[in-house]
């Protein structure tokens, strides 16, 4: 389940204006995204953005499943004194739970000790209306997440509004996004009837995941197609990710087999960093 919370991760810093909107009901003129370990004892923020406004930060947290390590409260004031002392500016923490569930930690909305109690936000994507994700780019993969009582309705209209994307790369990248997230609460053939558009089927990420689950033995040039479909995946996710990477990298990626780089396209979205994807590379099993 990391991967979806990972994925929301890209999507947040991705489309760090559309998030503070919708969080903060700001227009901030400038956001930065905090690449920080905040120091003391190293936090792997796996799940976990912190975009820096002129005088504020926003930390958001995505949590597919309630199960944590770490109490999830005492986790958030952590994070909590960590940036206030580094920063010194007023910090705002919400917590996005995608997935439905009844447990209690989803609707806690603090942290209390015998001498501490510690307030953060919690946002359950079940709960919420629809229409704000429909007509934003950036917050629309989590429009299949949001609250209805119809999931064709719902669908269909996430697929009138992927349509409506002007920018094929973009139109195309939104739709796999998409699809992917509305796996945490849909079956999947409603998700194939209702959003395989032709943005859709053209698309790199959409392609590779329906080609995964082909069986083996297939022919070797069908073989090839798939080896070359996977390694547009893997190449996608790591631009989206890490942006430029060293071309000495990218040969050690060009040269893994297809379940190779099926294994690290599941991988890439758990990566923090790119020693890890190195790291990843340099395995003996590798």
């Amino acid at each position: 389940m990391a991967e979806y919370d990972n994925l929301c991760k890209i999507l947040a810093e991705k489309y760090p204006h559309d998030f503070i909107r919708w969080l903060l009901k700001q227009e901030p003129r400038t956001i930065n995204i905090l690449k920080t370990e905040l120091s003391i004892e190293p936090i792997r923020a796996d799940s976990v953005t912190f975009l820096q406004t002129e005088n504020q930060i926003l930390h958001i947290e995505f949590q597919t499943t309630i199960k944590s390590k770490t109490p999830l409260g005492l986790r958030m004031l952590d994070y909590y004194v960590r940036l206030t002392r580094q920063y010194q500016v007023p910090v705002t923490q919400v917590v996005i739970f995608l997935q439905p569930t009844s447990d209690k930690i989803a609707f806690t909305t603090e942290y209390v000790t015998e001498v501490t109690t510690h307030r953060y936000q919690v946002i359950r994507m079940w709960e919420q209306d629809s229409a704000l994700f429909l007509n934003n780019v950036g917050l629309l993969p989590l429009a299949p997440l949001t609250k209805t009582d119809s999931a064709p309705a719902l669908l269909s209209q996430v697929a009138q509004s992927l349509a409506k994307i002007p920018d094929i790369e973009t139109r195309q990248n939104t739709t796999a996004y998409t699809e992917i997230l509305a796996g945490l609460k849909f079956e999947r053939d409603l998700i194939l009837q209702l959003l395989r558009e032709e943005t859709m089927q053209e698309s790199v990420i959409y392609q590779y995941i329906l080609e995964k689950g082909e069986r083996l033995g297939e022919q070797r040039g069908e073989q090839r197609g798939e080896q070359e479909e996977a390694l547009k995946f893997c190449r996608l996710l790591l631009d989206e990710r890490f942006g430029e990477i060293d071309s000495s990298i990218i040969e050690q990626v060009q040269v893994l087999n297809k379940e190779q780089l099926e294994a690290l396209g599941r991988a890439i979205l758990r990566f923090s960093s790119l020693p890890d994807l190195i790291a990843w590379l340099n395995q003996p099993s590798i």
